[in-house]
């Protein structure tokens, strides 16, 4: 039985590098591969749940394209279900390709492609019907996601007993303080970075923007923040964790293989504190591969390495 449907942006990504400097205008720069990966937060919080032996399926839109076999192919090898997946008849599969230069922080060309005919009508009832937990990855830039339509959805989900999990993807200028402010009090974990949430509330530090979320009406807001750790609100409670120190590699998937750490948490039964290392792992260990998946834990090598590896913890009542 499926646990985690996820749904949201899926993609064809195409990684270049790292290599030491980009070429100069006119000059051939050779490198050992281009490879073709899938991407998107919906196909990259599935894979990785995946690797925790969480089961999984995904609700997004491809094209009738050959670019459409890299996500659904990965997708497939790790058995995820990809019946929610439907064919754009307009538009091409996603793509980005990530250029990655040694030192720096990547490049992207992107292609939004089929994500552009993804709604909320695509998630299908009877899909989320038994499942556990319902994800959705990069709100505020799928246009066809209607606010009205996503709080119906989010009130169907909590009726029936299915935890939500959201994370964002903004763009600039975010004009959409009163969607936000309407799906927040629907949405059980909410999940933004700590760039994303300065958007939101106006607030600069972490914990600020946590407590400003929740007074904004989230019921778990968890503000991530890079090599800074993370920030989680509960009503008065707050944790604040550490980051684990990993050489990077790649750091595309990190925010979505913290979400995946999140949501194995919620299906383990797990506390908060529990919950945030695991996710922090998970995102730690996403940056030793190119890709956004190929380096993630499987769980036995997570808990391994929590088990080697400190993070520092706090947990507090707010005033």
């Amino acid at each position: 039985m499926v646990q985690v449907g996820c749904a949201g942006i899926l993609v064809a990504d195409m990684l270049c590098g790292p290599v030491e400097a980009l070429p100069e205008p006119g000059q051939l720069l050779a490198v050992d591969d281009i490879p073709s990966k899938a991407g998107g937060c919906a196909a990259n919080v599935a894979i990785d749940l995946a690797r925790q032996q969480v089961s999984a399926a995904v609700a997004g839109c491809v094209g009738r394209d050959a670019a459409a076999e890299t996500p659904l192919g990965a997708l497939r090898a790790h058995g995820v279900d990809c019946s929610g997946i439907v064919e754009s008849k307009r538009l091409p599969t996603s793509k980005t390709v990530i250029l990655l230069v040694a030192g720096q922080d990547r490049r992207f060309l992107h292609s939004f492609g089929a994500n552009a005919d993804f709604t909320v009508g695509h998630v299908r009832r009877e899909w989320l019907e038994g499942l556990s937990v319902f994800y959705l990855g990069g709100l505020f830039v799928m246009p066809g996601i209607k606010t009205d339509e996503l709080v119906d959805l989010l009130g169907f989900c909590r009726s029936s007993g299915i935890v939500t999990v959201v994370t964002v993807a903004v763009p600039l200028p975010f004009d959409q303080h009163r969607d936000l402010a309407r799906l927040l009090p629907a949405i059980d974990y909410f999940l933004p970075n700590d760039d994303e949430a300065r958007l939101f509330t106006g607030k600069r530090d972490p914990v600020d923007q946590a407590t400003a979320l929740i007074e904004a009406g989230a019921r778990t807001p968890i503000v991530t923040c890079g090599r800074r750790g993370a920030v989680a609100a509960r009503g008065r409670q707050r944790w604040r964790c550490g980051a684990y120190d990993v050489p990077v590699v790649d750091p595309s998937g990190c925010g979505d293989a913290f979400a995946a750490g999140v949501i194995t948490g919620i299906i383990r039964g797990w506390d908060m504190a529990a919950m945030l290392v695991y996710a922090s792992a998970l995102g730690a260990s996403a940056v030793r591969a190119i890709g956004t998946t190929d380096g993630v834990f499987r769980a036995d090598e997570a808990e391994a390495f929590i088990a080697s590896h400190r993070l520092s913890l706090e947990e507090w009542i707010a005033d």
